[in-house]
């Protein structure tokens, strides 16, 4: 899939196009439905399937405190987009400026002008130009009148539950409902970051994490250990998965007051990831976070974290666990 970081990469010959437009945070099943549409009717058109997308969030521009946490940043939207077969995808530098374009000015410019859309594929809730005045039904009139055909995609959900949406996969993560959230998405939560030192606690417990850095993308899912994924090299032909116990809180145990996300990959003592980019991906919540009166105890619970994540994932338990009398000081 091509990236075209505004419309003077878009490549001078491309004559046609199906399209769409949208944040598409998080790429849930609503949004896959609407891109598998695209990716339909562009290979029966015989022409290149194109998404239009935002960066930053229109919503951290125009409501910067109070904007809700994105799902995925804009390297995992994008990854997970190309999974849907898109040829490309236009990502806009959102702005004021940009904001302040009537609907129509903003689709002769992008949808006419520059991607020469031949079908426009949209969903029910679509809202565009300035004071996002445009919807479905300013699309289909713009499509009569500019020469392109407009496809509406009715909403998408499971029989009898609420339409799949970005703020009810919000919601589920505050709950910390993995399987919820996956059955929303279609695939397990995620975060991106780098690993950063932390205080070397899990260490010296003989449970060393890899801590996220602050600057991590992806909502952070409600306080407690989880069983997840820890996945290196994402996006590369050495990609791989290692299953991990996932603490999210501020380590109440010793009075910590920096909520943070740390992954330790199970039985593993002998990595280096500090510096790396990393994927954490959570399946289950295991248990809340808790306070324990002493190391020792939280040791104990420790084990019994790895030895339920190694179960929840379908892997083997670690063949030596640390015991309470075996931490370093």
């Amino acid at each position: 899939m091509r990236r075209w970081n505004g419309i003077t990469e878009i490549p001078a010959d491309l004559a046609a196009s199906v399209l769409t437009i949208g944040n598409f945070d998080g790429v849930h099943l609503g949004h896959r439905a609407v891109l598998a549409e695209v990716v339909a009717a562009a290979r029966a058109e015989g022409v290149p399937a194109v998404a239009v997308t935002f960066d930053p969030h229109p919503a951290t521009v125009h409501r910067p405190g109070s904007a809700p946490t994105l799902l995925t940043g804009l390297d995992d939207r994008l990854a997970l987009m190309a999974q849907t077969g898109l040829d490309a995808v236009l990502v806009i530098n959102y702005t004021e400026e940009f904001a302040r374009q009537a609907p129509e000015e903003f689709v002769r410019r992008y949808f006419v002008e520059a991607l020469h859309a031949r079908r426009v594929v949209i969903g029910e809730d679509i809202r565009f130009g300035w004071g996002n005045v445009g919807d479905r039904t300013t699309m289909t009139e713009l499509g009569r009148r500019l020469g392109f055909e407009v496809e509406v995609v009715h909403d998408v959900a499971e029989p009898g539950e609420r339409r799949w949406s970005s703020t009810w996969v919000r919601e589920l993560l505050a709950e910390g409902d993995c399987a919820g959230v996956t059955r929303v998405l279609g695939r397990p939560h995620r975060m991106r970051g780098v690993v950063v030192h932390g205080e070397a606690r899990g260490r010296e417990m003989g449970f060393p994490t890899a801590n996220l850095d602050t600057e991590a993308t992806g909502t952070i899912p409600a306080d407690g250990v989880y069983a997840g994924w820890l996945v290196r090299y994402p996006g590369t032909p050495e990609e791989i998965s290692l299953p991990a116990a996932i603490s999210i809180g501020t380590n109440p145990t010793f009075d910590g007051v920096q909520r943070r996300v740390e992954a330790h990959v199970l039985g593993r003592t002998d990595l280096d990831l500090y510096d790396e980019v990393v994927v954490v991906e959570f399946v289950r919540r295991l248990r809340p976070t808790l306070r324990y009166e002493g190391m020792a105890a939280l040791i104990e619970q420790m084990r019994q974290d790895v030895i339920s994540a190694a179960d929840v994932l379908g892997v083997p338990h670690p063949a030596q666990l640390p015991t309470s009398g075996s931490a370093t000081h």
